[in-house]
C-alpha cells in the first residue's frame, strides 16, 4: 500500500533566496543598457559638434550618410572612412567602421535646404533619412544610475565581506566580539556523564558544578558559596573536554564554549575586547558555565622583564580575564571551566583561589577506569568471543582514553582490511604493536650479519631484564622492523606511585642491556642503541640532579620551572659533578649488564638464535631458556598469575620510542 499524500508527488520547487531577486534586477539592467538602444553603430565613437562645424564637415565633403531625428532636434552625420582621420584625428581602428559626429539643430527646413544646396553643389551625395523614435526612458536613466549603482553595489559587497556577512561575529566591525558558541538546549551537545567512562574523582567534582547551578540553596543556606572557576589539568587525551562537554550537556544553562586561542589576534587590545564580552553575555544569561579550553593560550605567566617600550597584546587579554573573573565587579552565578595540559606554565594569579578555586586532575586512566573506556569505545564496535576487555585494559598501561579509542578504531580498520566478520582479540593485538611500534615494514631488506646484531641487541635487553628484580616484566621480543625501530622488547610495566632508586637502576642496567650483548658477542658496537643510550642518560641525569639519588650530591633538586630564567639554577663545578656522577652511574650500570650477560652466555645465544629463526619470541619461550624469573612482579600479585598463559596472550604490551611510560627498548638505526 502506498502512503505516500498526494502532495508528496509533486515536484519540489527550489526553495527561494533574495539573491535571485539581484542577478534578475542586475540582468535587465545590463540588459537594457546595452541592448535597450536601436543602433548600428558597430561599436563606433562618437562626439557632439557645433551646427556651423556639421555645415563645414558636409562642405568639405566629409559626409557619408545623415540621420535626422526630429522629434529630439538632433543629427546624425556619418563619415567617410578617407576622412575619419580628418575629423576624429585617429584611425579607423581606433575609432570603429561607422564612427559618426552628433549636431543639434533649430529647424528640421533649415537643415534640408543646406543639404539641397550641398547636393547641387556635389558637396553631398549620400542618403538622408529620418528616425523619429525616441529614445527610450529607462536607457537614458541607466546612463546616470548605473555607475551610481555599480559603486553602490561594490561598496555593500566589501563592507559585507569585511563584516563577515550579515550578522557574522567576525571580520573588521566585529573583531572585538567573542566567538564564543552557545550551548542553550537540553542535550544539545549530546555528551552525558554516562559517555564519561573512568575519572570517577573528576567526574564527581564536576557533576558537583552542575549541581550548584541546579539547586545552589542546598549549599548557599549554610553559608557557602558557589565556586568561581575549577580548572581540569592532565595530559592530553586523558578526557579534559569530554568533561566540559558532559557538563554541557548536564547542566541545563547555557554553557559558553570558547578557545584560548580565541582570544588571540593581531589587533591590539582585541583580546581583552573578546574576554569582557563573553562575560557580558554570561553575566546576561546567568546562571551560566564558560569553558576556556587550552587556556594555556591566554594564560601563560607573564614576562617579568618585558621590553622597553613593547605592548604584550597576550599579557593585555590576560589582565582582562583576571579582572572579569574576580575584580572590583562581580559575576554571580558565573562559573568557569577552563583546561590544560600544562598547567604549570599558567600565571600564579589565575590559579589563585577566587578565580579557579578547583584544580581537578584528570590522570591517565589506571587498570579499572582502562576497563570502562573500553566499554565505552567497544559500544558501536562488532567484537566477537575471543576479546577480553579486562585482558585488553592489562596490555594497555599508560594509554589514555584519546589512545584507547585509537586502539579500538585501529582494530575495527584491521579486521575489515582482513575481511572479518567481527573483530577478534589478534586484531586487537595488532592494533596495539601498530599503535606503540608504528607500521611494520615487512619490506625492509637487511643482511644476515645487520640481522644477527639486531637479534643479539634485543636478545641482551630480554636476557639482563629477565635477571634484575625491579625490571618491567617482559612480554615479547621481536626483530621486526616498525616504524623507525628495527627491533624491540616489550614489557609489561609496574603502575607504580612512586619508583625506588633501585628500580630506576635496574631499569636502567636492562635498558644498556642491547649494547652491552653486541660488544661481547660481535666485539663491536652500533648505532642501534641510541634510542637506549638517550633514555638511560636521562634517567641518570633527572635521578642526580632532580631526585638526589647522587653519593656526592645527596638530597639536593636543581628543577627549576621558571620559563624566563635562562641561567641554570647550580654553578660551573656543581655542572661539572653532575656529569661525572651522569657518567659513572652509566657506566656502572653497563658494566653490571656485561656481568650478567657472562654469566647467562650460552642462555644469551640460544636466545639469539631463536630470534633470528622466528623474529617474535614471547616470555614463555624465555622461561624455557632459563628457568622462571626469581621474582614475581607487583602487577603478577595483583592478577594472582606468575606468568602469561599462553604465547598469545603475551603478544602485546610495548611502547614506542615516544612513550617511556612503558619503558620498551627500541632499537634505532
Amino acid at each position: 500500500m502506498n502512503n505516500q499524500r498526494p502532495n508528496d508527488k509533486k515536484p519540489k520547487m527550489p526553495r527561494f533566496n533574495l539573491n535571485w531577486i539581484y542577478f534578475i534586477i542586475l540582468s535587465l539592467l545590463i540588459g537594457s543598457f546595452f541592448f535597450g538602444n536601436d543602433l548600428t553603430t558597430d561599436s563606433s565613437i562618437s562626439k557632439e559638434v557645433k551646427y556651423s562645424i556639421f555645415q563645414q564637415y558636409v562642405a568639405k565633403g566629409y559626409a557619408k550618410s545623415i540621420v535626422i531625428n526630429k522629434s529630439e532636434g538632433k543629427l546624425e552625420m556619418y563619415v567617410k572612412p578617407q576622412h575619419i582621420r580628418d575629423v576624429f584625428k585617429a584611425d579607423s581602428k581606433q575609432t570603429g567602421k561607422a564612427p559618426f559626429v552628433t549636431v543639434q539643430f533649430g529647424s528640421v527646413d533649415q537643415v534640408e535646404d543646406f543639404l539641397g544646396a550641398q547636393k547641387k553643389a556635389k558637396k553631398f551625395s549620400g542618403d538622408l533619412a529620418y528616425d523619429n523614435k525616441k529614445s527610450h526612458w529607462l536607457v537614458n536613466m541607466l546612463s546616470y544610475i548605473i555607475p551610481t549603482l555599480l559603486i553602490l553595489g561594490f561598496w555593500v559587497f566589501f563592507m559585507r565581506r569585511m563584516s563577515g556577512g550579515a550578522g557574522g561575529a567576525g571580520g573588521i566591525f566585529n573583531v572585538g566580539k567573542s566567538k564564543a558558541k552557545i550551548y542553550d538546549k537540553v542535550n544539545e551537545v549530546g555528551v552525558t556523564f554516562k559517555d564519561v567512562a573512568g575519572q570517577e574523582g573528576a567526574k564527581q567534582e564536576v557533576q558537583e558544578i552542575v549541581e550548584f547551578l541546579k539547586n545552589p540553596k542546598k549549599y548557599t543556606e549554610l553559608g557557602g558559596k558557589i565556586p568561581k572557576g575549577a580548572l581540569l589539568v592532565g595530559p592530553p587525551g586523558t578526557g579534559k573536554t569530554l568533561l566540559a562537554k558532559a557538563v554541557a550537556g548536564e547542566a541545563g544553562v547555557p554553557f559558553f564554549s570558547v578557545s584560548g586561542s580565541d582570544f588571540v589576534e593581531m589587533f591590539v587590545g582585541v583580546g581583552a575586547s573578546r574576554v569582557r564580552d563573553v562575560f557580558q553575555q554570561a553575566k546576561e544569561k546567568s546562571p551560566c558555565i564558560i569553558f576556556i579550553d587550552e587556556i594555556d593560550a591566554v594564560g601563560r605567566a607573564r614576562s617579568k622583564n618585558p621590553s622597553m617600550g613593547g605592548n604584550d597584546e597576550r599579557e593585555n587579554t590576560l589582565n582582562a580575564l583576571l579582572t572579569e573573573m574576580d575584580g572590583f565587579g562581580t559575576n554571580s552565578g558565573v562559573i568557569v571551566l577552563a583546561a590544560t595540559n600544562r598547567a604549570d606554565m599558567l600565571d600564579s594569579a589565575l590559579l589563585r583561589a577566587g578565580r579557579f578555586d578547583r584544580q581537578i586532575h584528570v590522570d591517565l586512566p589506571d587498570l579499572n577506569e582502562r576497563k570502562e573506556i573500553f566499554q565505552v569505545h567497544l559500544r558501536p564496535v562488532k567484537i566477537d568471543q575471543s576479546v577480553d576487555i579486562e585482558f585488553l585494559a592489562r596490555q594497555t598501561p599508560g594509554f589514555s582514553g584519546a589512545d584507547i579509542a585509537n586502539v579500538c578504531n585501529e582494530a575495527a580498520l584491521i579486521a575489515a582490511r582482513n575481511s572479518h566478520s567481527a573483530v577478534g582479540k589478534q586484531d586487537f593485538l595488532d592494533a596495539v604493536d601498530r599503535i606503540i611500534g608504528g607500521l611494520e615494514k615487512k619490506t625492509k631488506v637487511m643482511t644476515a650479519q645487520e640481522k644477527r646484531t639486531i637479534a643479539l641487541h634485543e636478545a641482551g635487553h630480554a636476557t639482563v631484564s629477565w635477571f634484575c628484580e625491579h625490571a618491567n616484566p617482559l612480554v615479547k621480543v621481536s626483530i621486526v622492523p616498525r616504524g623507525k625501530a628495527l627491533g624491540a622488547a616489550w614489557y609489561l610495566p609496574e603502575e607504580r606511585q612512586i619508583t625506588t632508586k633501585e628500580q630506576m637502576l635496574d631499569e636502567m642496567c636492562a635498558l644498556l642491556g642491547g649494547r652491552a650483548a653486541e660488544e661481547l658477542a660481535t666485539g663491536h658496537i652500533s648505532t642501534g642503541a641510541m634510542n637506549d643510550l638517550e633514555r638511560a642518560t636521562k634517567s641518570a641525569f633527572g635521578m642526580i640532579a632532580y631526585a638526589g639519588m647522587s653519593e656526592r650530591l645527596p638530597n639536593i633538586c636543581y628543577y627549576n620551572n621558571q620559563e624566563y630564567q635562562f641561567q641554570r639554577p647550580y654553578s660551573e663545578t656543581t655542572a661539572k659533578i653532575i656529569d661525572d656522577e651522569v657518567l659513572a652511574m652509566v657506566n656502572t650500570q653497563y658494566e653490571r649488564a656485561k656481568n650478567i650477560l657472562k654469566k647467562n652466555e650460552e642462555g644469551h645465544r640460544v636466545l639469539a638464535e631463536l630470534l633470528i629463526r622466528r623474529e617474535v619470541i614471547f616470555a614463555e619461550d624465555v622461561e624455557k631458556i632459563f628457568g622462571k624469573r626469581p621474582w614475581i612482579s607487583r602487577s603478577q600479585e595483583i592478577m594472582g598469575e606468575d606468568k602469561p598463559q599462553n604465547a598469545e596472550d603475551t603478544a602485546t604490551q610495548g611502547d614506542g620510542e615516544d612513550n617511556p611510560e612503558t619503558q620498551n627498548s627500541i632499537n634505532q638505526e
